[in-house]
């Protein structure tokens, strides 16, 4: 079988000096004269990078190879900025070399192909033709074919469009020499971020502690050593793709974790949006998930809900049994302000709430997302269903009533709200209402939050149970 990663020893001294013979012209810039580096990472996997480097540069026309950027670059976006260079050309760089790679540029040429014989160990040289390397290596060895190769290749060279990183190559015009300063700013996807919440419910489900992170992913193809990093948290308008570009293949390997746990993030409002700058440097490793904390409050009020949801096909026709022992939905609610304790614009995210069991030890009780939130804007957050609060639910009456204009029902409902637990609960009950709607009985009365919604709220003592009955006429033009 044929061994591929064996083959660098025997590729790396000579097609090192054939390169270096073949681009003798070119100034290569490396991470070595990077000055300083800065990514501004969007939530639509998108990021801004800016890259500086002190370069060195003859006058006159040149090649530029401005290695080690990223692998997914935007390279229409590419933009040095330089006193006294100008661009005249660029082409980006993305054929790296990997083993595959060089034995496809190698179909039509010739390569050695070294055998071991199995018992004597010693190794003998053919000289071998590549004639595919597409699903599987074909070989054409003296006046045989061979499909799969027994030993080793030697390749006399690496062809010189194949990069062992990732580089973007320009033809410049300096107009001075010497060392120069210079900004390659470009925009590049497989960076991204998101946020996560953790709160800490309080024993009395009446404030939390709440903690932000921000998880940083890198699947870019590079590395960004001590960066100054960005988040801008908003929907940043892009122009679509005509048609979307294949996507580049991803590492098998999963990326490894880090957690940053000193320093936080300064806000500021940017635009229409909100722009979140990390107070120190940090390195973001190609593939690597890393958290940075984002902010932590203490003592945020909240108020606790439970919630019966109805629906509004059951008001236009005869129902009976609507349920038994439906389950209620328990919603913890805060609103983002400084007096409330809070008070930080907050990036979308997922928040996960966990409270302390009579041992102390944290136990999980739900999670929800959260959409981009603003200072005195309210978080709504469904943790689960209720245990021990449940309904029963029924149509109890339902007839066609007379109207001249139109058609028009009249259906009367009964809900059970039952409370096993040892203190008394408040349910919401709420209920969409279809069409012209007029409350013609309640047992209790009801809010018409919305035109079409009907909510009561109704305490249910300990291990008791409370009945609501309503009636209602509903016009349909």
């Amino acid at each position: 079988m044929l061994r591929i990663a064996s083959l660098l020893p025997f590729l790396i001294l000579p097609a090192a000096a054939a390169v270096a013979a073949d681009k003798a012209a070119e100034t290569v810039s490396a991470l070595d004269d990077q000055t300083a580096v800065a990514v501004t990472i969007y939530n639509q996997d998108l990021a801004l990078v800016r890259d500086s480097r002190s370069i060195s540069l003859a006058p006159g026309q040149q090649t530029l190879a401005f290695r080690e950027v990223s692998a997914k670059i935007r390279p229409e976006t590419a933009l040095l900025a330089a006193p006294s260079i100008q661009v005249l050309e660029q082409n980006f760089e993305y054929d790296l070399l990997t083993p595959a790679s060089l034995l496809d540029k190698y179909v039509g040429r010739t390569v050695k192909l070294i055998k071991t014989h199995p018992t004597s160990g010693e190794e003998a040289a053919e000289e071998a033709t590549v004639l595919s390397a597409g699903s599987g290596t074909v070989l054409k060895v003296g006046d045989r074919i061979e499909a799969g190769v027994p030993g080793r290749l030697i390749f006399p060279d690496v062809p010189e469009n194949l990069r062992d990183r990732p580089t973007l190559t320009m033809l410049v015009d300096s107009k001075d020499g010497g060392k120069q300063d210079a900004v390659l700013s470009y925009l590049t996807s497989g960076l991204s971020w998101k946020a996560d919440y953790v709160a800490e419910l309080g024993t009395d489900d009446a404030s939390i502690n709440l903690s932000g992170w921000v998880t940083l992913n890198n699947e870019s193809g590079a590395s960004y050593q001590n960066a100054k990093l960005q988040l801008v948290a908003g929907e940043v308008n892009r122009a679509p793709e005509p048609m979307q570009p294949r996507m580049m293949m991803r590492m098998a390997a999963a990326p490894a974790a880090e957690a940053v746990m000193d320093g936080g993030m300064a806000e500021e409002f940017m635009f229409e949006y909100h722009l979140y700058t990390l107070g120190r440097p940090t390195t973001i490793k190609e593939k690597q998930s890393k958290q940075v904390a984002l902010l932590q409050a203490d003592g945020v009020k909240v108020k606790k809900e439970f919630v019966l949801r109805g629906a509004d096909y059951y008001y236009g026709s005869q129902a009976g049994e609507l349920g038994r022992k439906m389950k209620v939905g328990v919603f913890l609610e805060l609103k983002n302000a400084k007096e409330n304790g809070a008070g930080q614009p907050l990036p979308a995210g997922v928040m996960r709430v966990y409270k302390k069991d009579s041992s102390g030890s944290l136990q999980f009780v739900g999670e929800d997302r959260i959409d981009h939130t603003p200072e005195n804007e309210i978080v709504r957050l469904k943790l689960g269903e209720a245990f021990d609060v449940t309904a029963n639910k029924k149509q109890t009456d339902f007839k066609k009533a007379a109207w001249s204009r139109g058609t028009a029902y009249e259906s009367a409902y009964e809900i059970e709200l039952k409370n096993a637990k040892d203190e008394a609960v408040t349910v919401k009950v709420t209920e969409p209402v279809p069409g012209d709607w007029e409350m013609l009985e309640e047992s209790a009365p009801h809010k018409k939050e919305t035109s079409n919604t009907a909510v009561w709220e109704i305490k249910v003592e300990p291990k008791a149970s409370t009945t609501l009955t309503w009636r209602v006429r509903v016009k349909y033009y």
